[in-house]
């Protein structure tokens, strides 16, 4: 399990690409710019367990397995997805 290296993040339509050396740094910016977004309670509370304590442990299991993690969620009855990959 690797914590460390190139993550990248990305919220379609809303926040271009950016690329952190950590996985940590990766999804607290990703955190960041979700919770100031107008989410309904239960797209809040379900993106804040993901990405709060643990988020770590959490992502790297979806990145071991399945080399990229992708979520959804919708504003204004439009889906974004979210994406973390390593670079």
């Amino acid at each position: 399990m690797s914590t460390t290296g190139a993550y990248t993040v990305s919220i379609e339509d809303i926040a271009p690409p950016a690329t952190f050396q950590h996985l940590r740094d990766a999804l607290e910016a990703l955190w960041q710019a979700l919770r100031v977004l107008p989410l309904g309670w239960t797209q809040f509370e379900a993106y804040r367990y993901f990405l709060g304590e643990g988020a770590v442990e959490r992502v790297t299991e979806f990145l071991d397995r399945d080399g990229e993690l992708t979520l959804s969620f919708a504003i204004g009855g439009r889906s974004h997805l979210i994406q973390v990959t390593r670079t």
